[in-house]
């Protein structure tokens, strides 16, 4: 076989050229990115804080890097390694883009290489030690008296300044990338969030939790998906643990030990990534217009918000702070909605909070949590509402009673409904402090009460009649009065702003949690930003994880971004890309407080009249078993 007249006749001839053909990053790319990184306001930022040590003249500017991090995420599908942002800013812009951000000439070869690699590394880690929480450094073997020497002479004012930097940091790169929407997300009303806790690894292998010594990242800890989240070796709250499902009838109880064995089957050493998506609560995922295409009006889901920290540690601290910064970037608070980890948190550390920056929470509940959960000058709290205290067992333990399966779905259904009649009404909104005057439903004219004859007969088709129960005491507070005055802290714990199991609740509930679990899973896409796997993200240490973690993040709301805009018909045109059409899901007004009702319905299917058998055996034409 003889070589191309155009290649050298030499072998080693050939593979120098070969090895010539570098691939240079297009400079309509390097032109958005320094667009990006310039109207980010992250160069003053880091300004204010970064300084590298006197002595060695700085040769790259702190704008640079950010311009190859935002590159290398664009050039590698979302994964990050500075190996390939010092190849990128160094190797494989033009000279004309080089000389314009003034980014010195190296050597192409392994010296050379290697200089502008420390000269990379360099940038980034004084970057990261300017805004590292930890008092803990990296890439050792820390004894655990070592380390609790340096946790107890650690400054928390000054870890306490970090952590503010570092959040307002991944504020700026998050901001930047959703940017081409911002006018949008201003128009809206209010700002619906669904916060969830997500694993992803760290670049090192862990070591036993009450061991001699921590792992090369000691910021991370072992993540295991049962209960909490927590670590291991960890003491586990019972009270966050799920209610194990009821034994049903004929069945030993060991085939339950051995479903609650199998849940433990992911453990990992990381951390927990507290996520904050935005969407449109409103609608569907995707809502289709007669053509088949998107709706341009409702917005896709788009992260906004991240905190790293160990598994099952603090989430109501995690989402609180993310929640403050977004009150502070102007974002106008709606529905939020997260899972049973932050519900579960103690109230002054996540309910009060929320309610005072004036989100409106929505919660599920585990099973030992389900009917009368509060009380208050007699009205009582049932499943996040407040109700009348004449309100019938039936209707406060309907959901327990669906959990213990003495109810079928349909009963259930009708019993939450017939709950609206029993609600404690707003008399007003709350004031500035939370505090808020509500009165019973007869004098909101929802309900007849005897204890208060001028709501007797009221109206062409009078309301139902409440049938309060004697007492010695004579009637409760909230039956003598025209209104009663409730506080933010009755009832915060489990208070939320829909009725549980309603229609509303449904739709809210799941359209929030269903998205940013959806996202989770987009961003987590190993073809993508793969932001589970440690190999995505090669250094270690909470700062570093965070920083690569955000540019990330980045990534994947503009690839979503410009993947939505591909599927929308505008100016008449058709679609660059079809959108995927989702399946068809049951209505939500089917939904049970699990473990739901199995039914299976009539069988239409002809019988023989001799037999009593079906007509036909195939599979395919007996009626499927429902949930």
């Amino acid at each position: 076989m003889t070589a191309p007249r155009s290649l050298p006749s030499d072998p080693h001839d050939r593979l120098l050229a070969m090895r010539a053909k570098r691939r240079l990053v297009d400079g309509a790319d390097v032109e958005t990115a320094i667009e990006e990184v310039d109207n980010s306001q992250l160069v003053p930022l880091l300004e204010e804080f970064v300084h590298l040590p006197r002595g060695r003249h700085r040769t790259l500017h702190l704008r640079n890097p950010l311009i190859g991090l935002h590159l290398c995420t664009q050039d590698t599908g979302g994964k990050i390694v500075l190996e390939r942002v010092t190849d990128i800013l160094y190797f494989r812009i033009s000279p004309q883009l080089r000389a314009r951000l003034d980014i010195p000439e190296y050597e192409d070869h392994d010296q050379g290489f290697e200089a502008a690699y420390a000269v990379v590394r360099r940038i980034f880690h004084a970057m990261k030690d300017a805004m590292n929480p930890a008092p803990l450094t990296p890439n050792g073997h820390l004894s655990r008296m070592e380390a609790n020497a340096l946790t107890a002479a650690a400054d928390v004012d000054e870890l306490a300044e970090r952590e503010r930097r570092l959040a307002l940091f991944t504020e700026f790169v998050l901001d930047a990338s959703v940017r081409s929407l911002h006018d949008l997300l201003a128009e809206l009303t209010e700002v619906s969030l669904g916060i969830d806790a997500t694993p992803v690894r760290t670049f090192s292998r862990g070591r036993r939790t009450n061991g001699p010594e921590l792992a090369t990242d000691p910021d991370a800890g072992w993540y295991v998906r049962e209960g909490d989240h927590r670590d291991p070796d960890a003491p586990v709250s019972d009270s966050m643990r799920p209610s194990p499902p009821p034994v049903k009838k004929g069945k030993a109880k060991t085939s339950l030990v051995k479903k609650k064995a199998s849940l433990k089957k992911k453990y990992l050493f990381g951390y927990d990534a507290h996520l904050i998506v935005t969407r449109d609560a409103e609608h569907d995922d995707v809502v289709l217009l007669d053509d088949g295409t998107p709706n341009p009006d409702v917005l896709p889901v788009l992260v906004l918000g991240v905190a790293l920290d160990k598994p099952g540690h603090r989430p109501a601290y995690n989402g609180v702070k993310i929640l403050n910064r977004m009150q502070e970037r102007g974002y106008q608070p709606g529905y939020l909605a997260g899972d049973r980890a932050y519900n579960n948190s103690e109230p002054d550390e996540w309910q009060l909070p929320i309610r005072a920056m004036g989100y409106k929470p929505v919660y599920d509940y585990r099973g030992d949590q389900l009917g009368k959960q509060a009380e208050t000058d007699g009205a009582i709290l049932v499943e996040g509402r407040w109700y009348c205290p004449s309100m019938p067992e039936p209707l406060i333990n309907a959901t327990i009673d669906l959990h213990a399966e003495r109810i079928d779905q349909e009963t259930w259904i009708r019993l939450i409904a017939a709950r609206r009649g029993y609600r404690i009404m707003p008399k007003e909104n709350a004031d500035a402090d939370g505090y808020q005057r509500m009165m019973c439903p007869a004098e909101a004219g929802k309900a007849q009460c005897p204890i208060k004859p001028h709501t007797l007969g009221r109206g062409v088709q009078p309301p139902p009649l409440v049938d309060p129960e004697p007492s010695p005491a004579g009637p409760l507070k909230v039956c003598r009065q025209r209104t009663i005055t409730v506080s933010p802290e009755t009832g915060a714990k489990h208070w939320q702003a829909l009725e549980y199991g309603g229609p509303e609740w449904q739709k809210i509930y799941f359209r929030l949690r269903n998205s940013v679990e959806g996202h989770n899973g987009y961003a987590k896409n190993p073809l993508a930003e793969g932001i589970e796997a440690a190999g995505s993200r090669r250094i270690r240490g909470i700062a570093a994880r965070t920083i690569l973690l955000a540019f990330q993040l980045a990534h994947a709301n503009r690839r979503k971004i410009k993947k939505w805009l591909e599927t929308l018909a505008l100016g008449g045109e058709r679609p660059r890309r079809r959108t995927h059409h989702k399946r068809k899901t049951k209505d939500r007004g089917t939904w049970t407080h699990p473990p739901a009702i199995w039914c299976r319905p009539p069988d239409p299917s002809p019988r023989h009249p001799s037999t009593n058998r079906r007509t036909t055996s195939s599979a395919k034409s007996r009626a499927p078993t429902v949930r």
